[in-house]
């Protein structure tokens, strides 16, 4: 969509290009925040990663509706905005077993903070190879 504004120079063109693009870019961006801010949850429980935790989820079987409860340590936080995932670990029967929620899912009923750990680190991978109680261990 390039129109002839008199622009004989190849370089002057881009440029003009360049700056409509950019425009329509950061326009975009606007829109796009606005439709995800209206989709994040506003009622969401604060919690951070180490922190013990109940992920309430909601199950659908057949035309039955339950609520699924899984606990465990977040091991870690990534993304941003309506993107925005956790990472919870528990020990089942002597394995370790790893779900990755998404923050603002219609899935998620409810987080709640069983206990608060403090982390001296963003993400928790040290957690996966230790064995029994100290795997679930986390500074308090």
């Amino acid at each position: 969509m390039i129109r002839d504004f008199g622009l004989q120079n190849p370089s002057l063109r881009m440029r003009v290009c360049a700056r409509s693009r950019a425009a329509d870019d950061q326009f975009m961006n606007q829109v796009i925040d606005t439709i995800e801010k209206e989709q994040q949850k506003s009622d969401a429980t604060p919690f951070s990663v180490g922190d013990s935790v109940r992920v309430h989820t909601r199950v659908v079987e057949g035309d039955k509706e339950r609520i699924q409860i899984f606990a465990g340590v977040v091991i870690g936080r990534k993304g941003r905005g309506l993107n925005e995932t956790f990472t919870v670990r528990r020990i089942s029967y002597g394995e370790g077993v790893e779900r990755v929620f998404p923050l603002h899912s219609p899935r998620i009923a409810k987080v709640e903070v069983e206990q608060q750990g403090r982390a001296r680190r963003a993400k928790l991978n040290y957690l996966r190879s230790r064995k029994g109680k100290e795997a679930t261990a986390v500074r308090e």
